[in-house]
């Protein structure tokens, strides 16, 4: 049985406002970098730009839903894409 390959990304979060509800930051898995809004009362999260989108959104929203309440502005975080990014 083989492995299915990793990536580690690195989140950056650069605002957030509990009164809009809203978090923003950057994202990086392997080259590709984004940018990424999260509406968290909504649960929508929108990624810019679109090459390589589809790599990382599905696992970027997972650990946003995982890691909520502890994720601060200017703070660095770690999680893993299950793919080759």
């Amino acid at each position: 049985m083989s492995r299915l390959p990793t990536t580690t990304a690195q989140l950056r979060v650069l605002h957030q406002s509990f009164s809009s509800k809203l978090l923003e930051g950057e994202v990086a898995a392997g080259s590709f970098r984004w940018t990424f809004r999260w509406a968290f009362d909504r649960g929508e999260l929108t990624v810019e730009p679109s090459l390589g989108r589809a790599l990382i959104q599905d696992a970027l929203l997972r650990f946003l839903l995982k890691a909520d309440y502890q994720l601060e502005p200017g703070g660095d975080y770690v999680f893993t894409v299950r793919a080759k990014v």
